[in-house]
């Protein structure tokens, strides 16, 4: 160990050993491989806490400097930031070989930056050794904490090699960056292509997909999710991005990260928050090192070098990419020195260097040297590159059309494949050369056209296309304002599913549109060529209940919008973004009133005066200004923060205006309009502010931070009040506080300001001003960070932004969702509710600005139904019975979406009988009831069960009822008699039943049976002990002989009902087997479970015959991610339905699970996504009630969703599909029902 640094920790000695707790910072070090085992049990072996810590510092005391480099980074992470601050003067210089070979590469080095790409030495190459132990030292000082290095320099000068050279070293590795170094060459971007930087990156961090299956949609979601993967993923790593051009990159990368970048402007860091340090590097080489450079190209000493060489490097001006390329071409021709020397001194292209953005006159000349002397067929590569002659305009106009006839020449544009060459470059960059070239026509056929957008998702995500549709709009909505609104529509509402594996059928999801839309008119011309060809479609008939709910889109800015607010009187809306602009205009009619050029970088919040006399802006560059809401004139600015500013408030009472503001810096700070200075600034917090709102009264304000806490201020005194600590909702056992990363990121009062909203993460959580207290808890079940939150003024209604384009209303008092709001193109990034409540606003990253009237949204959004549901198909009819969230029973008729209101009830289940006499319902205290629909009366009711009922049904000829409950009985009603007989005999609650023939029934329940009875005399004739647990369905074979039954042991049995032991037992499944189905001819069964896998066995031998895995495997293909909760075969046995992500379509045709060889042939799957749970499938239905395909051929389909489980219940879609089967070709037709289902409804089908 260094002197200085023994000395220093001898120095500090005692303060070390007086606080230091030393179990979790040995777990550190040897970690780092600097302590081991045996030491730290001698630590432990100390009788106190102070005895272990003098053990502990005495064993350092006798180890090298990485063992102090590793005690001081294990203080830093345990939080002994001031004993480690003790320690820092004396932190020993590295050595950058340790005894390992040249420059410390090891093969563990080489791994690490292999697998960050990170670039491999130059072929000559020559060290800096003095710049290179520079940029560790100041990566050294970062301290394991977010901050930013920046190497600058002009170009040429050796900043990325120096960069790669700064970490390839084994000891600084591992002592400062075990978690390994991610490389990104960044280069001048817009922002797709820093997009698709991003999605590389994120593909790259994450590639077993632990955290996401698909990739970013926009930059704010790829943002949120590089945070999340170099906090959890990739902890203690360094991310380099090479040649930044732009601030504004920078800030798509500023996520608590440890970042060192190279660029020719050091004020690019300007823009982000975080220590920052600089490494400058020379313009040129030392003479020295540029002969050292040449000497090595040409194999000689430099004592040996001409004459000419000196004056080379004169001409180079020292440029070490100067230097090596002039050295590269007397590598190959060592007897032109005078030659490149008389070529550089005559200075030819004095026109192309004022052109160039590159900074030495001599890099022209040397590269335009190399060109001509390239061999032959690799100069072919640079002329088709370089097809422009010298020293002229480029005819960018006429380029772009050359290009594209090129590529009509020779592709076709919807053949083209991933295998062709140049197929990429076509798929990025087609729509921009025709935009370029203002080929309206063309850019129009190729972004309104499904084939484009399906292949073009499929192979590079839906996320270049979204921002082709928000760049290129101006040049679309001039051939068709319409259409185009029609394909933005389409991508808002299922840009989500598009960038999903396995991808969504894009024709079905066109079906979907409405009928009007160019979507619709392509997607039902491409079903109707495909059908002929066996695919299957499905259709909406009565979409006509397809609205688009807002009620005003206006598009005031020409980037990304922020923030958009109300005036107080609700007349106005400012709004700000990215454009630097302030813009305000009518909220009636979206017309124009202001424009500013409000800032001198990104404009990130604005708020009126509670007068409407006034509107804040709040930027990037730091400043906070007040402007005039009417003249746009500027009232004051104020600069006193000095990080970016993130929000601004104005206080309610506009007899005593105050402006609040928050920042990266921390604090937050009280503007009087009437001084020129901050009135208060307020310290807490310890990470950015993101938020602030004054409470109703003006008494309080509060604030949320990057840190994790809500915190309340006292508004007279300045004062904080009191601190909820947020994050601590978010721990479990599995992950210590100081790993989470809990960014807050707003809040929004009640009107009676007693409670207050606020959002972190992608829960929404209600707190109790007084008492701090939690009152609610909403989990939106998505993925990403939720964006905004706002509280409606004068009712129970909460409006949150969500990452997915979606915005949702959400009922506080209930915790339940009322209404989804779809619509925008791009992320959201605020939403707001108007001073009545009566409306409110969205703002996002497409542009645009919608209104939403919030009576309209609530109303359209669709009828809450409850779990309780049953279908009846009777000729061409489908027939809902479903009950509603206000305890009515509703009949739906699925054609044409009529609603008939029956009764009110508590009703825990319902059911049709096949004719459509009666419905027929049970409740939680046991009763059951029959109505006649006919004259809508209670004609008969019991009270048989003691608890719950259930489950019910009607026999074939509706004279008699059959039920169980809760209390582990069945009922079997002649309700027409009045008879009844009891079927007791199962230990727990009955799980479901099915009526055989001859009056026979099949239960099963949880206690792990299956029973068959005689529902006459009441009598059990057959008991089977079927599994050691629950028993999650059963289904009987079509000639009666068998059944199947699934359980949550993980297996399925194949049963004959003349035998109490199985036929087969099948095992393989990984999750409970949630579901069995026969086919139609009793030689198939298909089993799903949990996991998503789906499994064809042979019902006569138990072979398993194919599997359908939730991943690609050998000897499968992709199914459903969750839970496949039913299967049905077609009539004729060759196609397979299952539910449950998606409804699904597998033909034998494609598997051939009928003898062929499935690992042969390529597995095709049609998909119908709706995100939703899918309880009940296809043929099932017309087989319970006795239909076939030769009776009228119809085919019929239930779906019904349900949602992930959540902790609390929440409202979500079903939808009644039917489709026809004709001689000529085969159609479908989808019949929507109500529309929404409540609760839990995986646990029943």
């Amino acid at each position: 160990m260094d002197t200085k640094a023994r000395n220093c920790l001898l120095q500090h000695r005692e303060a070390l050993e007086r606080d230091v707790k030393t179990s979790y910072i040995m777990d550190h070090m040897i970690s780092d491989g600097v302590l081991t085992v045996s030491e730290e049990e001698k630590v432990k072996n100390e009788p106190t806490q102070r005895q272990r810590a003098a053990m502990l510092i005495k064993t350092i005391l006798e180890k090298d400097n990485y063992s102090y480099i590793s005690f001081y980074n294990a203080l830093l992470h345990e939080g002994y930031k001031d004993l480690a601050y003790l320690l820092h003067g004396g932190i020993p210089v590295l050595s950058s070989s340790n005894g390992k070979d040249s420059g410390g590469i090891t093969s563990y080095v080489r791994t690490v930056l292999c697998e960050g790409g990170v670039p491999q030495r130059p072929v000559v190459f020559v060290t800096r050794k003095k710049l290179v132990k520079a940029i560790q030292q100041k990566l050294f000082k970062l301290s394991g904490e977010p901050g930013w290095v920046t190497i600058y320099g002009m170009a040429g000068c050796g900043k990325s090699v120096l960069a790669a050279e700064a970490v390839r070293d084994h000891s600084f590795l591992e002592a400062f960056f075990p978690g390994g170094v991610h490389w990104v060459s960044v280069g001048k971007q817009d922002k797709s292509g820093l997009l698709m930087k991003l999605q590389n990156l994120c593909t790259r961090l994450d590639q077993d997909e632990n955290f996401s299956q698909r990739l970013p949609l926009n930059i704010e979601e790829a943002k949120d999710r590089l945070r999340i993967l170099m906090l959890r993923k990739h902890p203690r790593s360094l991310l380099i991005l090479d040649d930044v051009w732009d601030p504004w990159v920078l800030k798509a990368f500023d996520n608590q990260c440890q970042i060192l970048l190279t660029t020719r402007d050091k004020s690019v860091t300007d823009s982000v928050m975080g220590p920052k340090y600089v490494v400058p590097v020379e313009s040129g080489l030392e003479k020295e090192k540029g002969l050292e450079i040449l000497s090595l190209f040409v194999n000689m000493k430099k004592a040996d070098l001409p004459e000419q060489a000196h004056s080379i490097i004169k001409e180079c001006k020292g440029s070490p990419l100067v230097v090596s390329l002039i050295g590269a071409l007397l590598r190959d021709f060592p007897n032109r020195w005078e030659y490149y020397l008389r070529q550089l001194q005559n200075k030819q292209f004095k026109k192309i260097r004022k052109s160039s953005s590159y900074d030495y006159e001599a890099l022209d000349e040397a590269m335009s040297i190399s060109v001509e002397m390239l061999r032959e067929d690799i100069k072919d590569y640079y002329t088709d590159l370089s097809i422009l002659q010298k020293d002229v305009k480029v005819p960018t106009k006429d380029l772009h059309k050359k290009l594209i006839a090129q590529f009509q020449r020779h592709f076709r544009l919807h053949c083209l494949s991933p295998d062709q060459e140049d197929c990429m470059y076509w798929y990025n960059f087609l729509a921009y050369h025709m935009a370029s070239a203002k080929m309206h026509k063309e850019l129009c056929g190729l972004m309104f056209s499904l084939d484009w957008i399906k292949a073009k998702t499929e192979l590079v995500g839906p996320a270049h296309l979204i921002h082709e549709f928000v760049e290129y709009r101006h040049m679309l909505d001039e051939k068709d304002g319409t259409v185009c609104e029609n394909f933005q529509e389409f991508l808002s509402l299922n840009g989500h599913l598009l960038g999903r594996q396995p991808f969504p059928n894009i024709v079905q999801l066109g079906l979907c549109e409405l009928e009007t839309s160019e979507v619709y008119q392509q997607a039902k011309l491409k079903a109707k060529q495909e059908v002929d060809n066996g695919m299957l479609y499905v259709e909406w008939i009565n979409k006509e209940n397809i609205k688009n709910l807002s009620r005003l889109v206006v598009r005031p800015h020409t980037d990304a919008v922020y923030h958009a607010c109300f005036s107080e009187d609700g007349q106005r809306i400012a709004s700000c973004g990215a454009d630097k602009n302030l813009q305000v205009f009518k909220a009636e009619t979206g017309e124009k009133l202001l424009e500013i050029k409000a800032h001198e970088d990104e404009v990130l919040c604005c708020a009126f005066s509670a007068d409407d006399r006034f509107i804040a802006t709040c930027s990037v560059d730091k400043k906070v200004k007040i402007w005039n809401s009417t003249s746009g004139e500027l009232v004051h600015t104020y600069d006193e923060h000095s990080e970016q500013v993130n929000c601004c408030h104005f206080t309610n009472n506009s007899n005593h205006l105050l402006l609040a503001t928050g920042s990266d810096d921390c604090f937050l700070k009280l503007w009087a309009l009437n001084q020129k200075e901050c009135r208060n600034t307020m310290f807490g917090h310890t990470n950015s502010v993101n938020h602030c709102r004054f409470s109703p009264d003006d008494k309080l304000l509060a604030s949320c931070s990057a840190d994790g806490t809500l915190k309340l201020w006292d508004v007279k005194s300045a004062n904080e009040r009191k601190s909820i600590n947020v994050k601590q909702f978010f721990l479990n056992s599995e992950e210590p506080q100081e790993d989470m990363e809990v960014i807050v990121k707003c809040c929004s009062w009640s009107a009676d300001g007693a409670r207050i909203m606020v959002a972190a993460k992608n829960k929404v959580f209600l707190f109790d001003i007084h008492t701090s207290g939690l009152l609610a808890e909403i989990h939106t079940g998505h993925h990403s960070t939720v964006q905004y939150c706002d509280f409606s003024p004068h009712n129970h209604l909460a409006v949150v932004a969500l990452p997915q384009y979606c915005v949702e209303l959400w009922n506080m008092d209930s915790c339940l969702k009322v209404a989804d709001c779809r619509g925008h193109l791009s992320w959201v990034h605020c939403v707001m509710f108007s001073p009545d409540g009566s409306s409110f606003l969205t703002s996002s990253d497409d542009q645009t600005i919608r209104l939403w009237e919030t009576k309209k949204v609530c109303k359209n959004s669709a009828i809450a139904l409850k779990q309780e549901i049953d279908v009846v198909f009777q000729e061409n009819e489908v027939m809902v019975l479903a009950v509603d969230d206000i305890k009515r029973l509703q009949l739906i008729n699925g054609n044409t979406g009529q609603i008939d209101y029956l009764t009110e009830a508590q009703v825990s289940c319902c059911c049709l009988s096949p004719h459509l006499q009666y419905l027929a319902f049970g409740g939680e205290d046991g009763a059951i009831q029959i109505l006649e629909l006919l004259n809508n009366r209670i004609f008969q009711s019991r009270i048989g069960h003691k608890n719950t009922v259930r489950h019910i049904q009607f026999t074939a000829d509706a004279k008699t009822l059959i039920s169980s409950s809760d209390d582990s009985a069945i009922q079997v009603w002649n309700w027409q008699s009045e008879e009844y007989v009891f079927l007791q005999a199962h230990q727990e609650t009955v799980k479901d039943f099915r009526l055989l023939k001859n009056s026979r029934l099949l239960s099963w329940s949880f206690d792990g049976t299956v029973k068959v009875w005689n529902i006459i005399t009441g009598r059990i004739e057959k008991d089977f002990v079927c599994h050691r647990d629950t028993v999650l369905s059963c289904d009987i074979s079509p000639d009666a002989t068998k059944y199947s039954s699934t359980s949550a042991d993980k297996t399925a049995k194949i049963w004959s009902f003349e035998l109490l032991s199985p036929l087969h037992e099948l095992r393989g499944h990984k999750g409970c087997v949630r579901c069995s189905a026969f086919s139609v001819d009793s030689t198939l069964l298909a089993t799903g479970d949990d996991n998503g896998e789906i499994r064809i066995w042979n019902v006569s031998n138990g072979e398993l015959l194919h599997l359908f895995a939730p991943i690609s495997v050998e000897e499968g293909a992709a199914t459903h991610g969750g839970w496949v909760t039913d299967l049905c075969f077609s009539p004729d046995s060759k196609m397979l339905v299952s539910a449950g992500g998606y409804l699904k379509f597998v033909s034998d045709a494609w598997c051939g699970w009928h003898g062929e060889d499935p690992v042969r042939k390529r597995i095709h799957l049609f998909i119908f996504s709706f995100s939703t749970y899918l309880l009940r499938t296809a043929w099932q239905f017309c087989r319970y009630w006795g239909y076939s395909s030769e009776q009228n051929k119809v085919l019929a389909l239930l779906q019904l969703g349900a949602r992930e489980r959540q902790k609390k219940s929440q409202s979500v879609k079903f939808i009644v599909i039917s489709w026809y089967v004709s001689e000529e070709r085969r159609r479908a037709t989808v019949l929507e029902g109500a529309a929404c289902l409540e609760g839990d409804t995986r646990v029943q089908t």
